[in-house]
């Protein structure tokens, strides 16, 4: 299971993420994503990382 992390000073507050797998992203105060749950299963945490403009989403496995 891989965990995820958000760096809250790099988003940019798109919302791709958010929008491609609410399950494991949502917006938090300030207009920044964060993850929800670091251990996401309900996908592929490593393709959305890889589509974050900004490069804000890490992935560990």
């Amino acid at each position: 299971m891989a965990k995820v992390t958000v760096n809250e000073s790099t988003c940019v507050g798109c919302g791709l993420c958010v929008s491609m797998c609410p399950d494991c992203f949502e917006m938090a105060d300030g207009g920044v994503a964060k993850a929800k749950d670091s251990e996401c299963t309900s996908c592929n945490p490593q393709d959305i990382a890889a589509q974050c403009p900004v490069d804000a989403i890490s992935v560990e496995e």
